[in-house]
């Protein structure tokens, strides 16, 4: 196998308010705005790190595929609202620090920071949308 330089350029997660994602992610976490498009009144934000512009998470309209049907909309819309269909894990290198900010600005806590069995520390909240944020120390 030859090497190759593979990185991760786009990560999805759904939103169902616009306005709210852009807040928590450009306000609250501060990550830079990249591109923010509007189409048939519904909008995709794209967004990341302002230190890390090869990496990007797209904010996107849940179930706009012209493919599915009205009752997988439905059930997709449902798995968003119970939280259980998006997630990410994000890493900092001061998590109790951004965990106080996300308390602060009214993020939905899931989970304190702490040290788990398996060797990592992190924390667990919900963006706008309640999609699953783990946040890791970075070591």
């Amino acid at each position: 196998m030859n090497d190759m330089n593979i990185t991760i350029h786009y990560a999805f997660l759904p939103q169902t308010d616009p306005d709210a994602a852009l807040a928590f992610y450009r306000d609250t976490l501060g990550f830079e705005v990249r591109n923010d498009v509007g189409y048939e009144g519904m909008r995709w934000i794209t967004v990341g790190p302002p230190n890390q512009p090869e990496t990007s998470i797209v904010l996107h309209p849940p179930a706009a595929e012209p493919g599915i049907t009205d009752e997988e909309r439905t059930t997709i819309l449902e798995l968003i609202a119970k939280g259980s269909y998006g997630a990410i894990t994000l890493a900092t290198d001061d998590l109790d620090a951004l965990f106080e900010r996300l308390v602060a600005n009214g993020a939905e806590v899931l989970q304190e920071p702490m040290d788990q069995p398996y060797g990592v520390r992190d924390c667990a909240f919900r963006d706008p949308t309640g999609n699953l944020l783990r946040i890791n120390q970075a070591s």
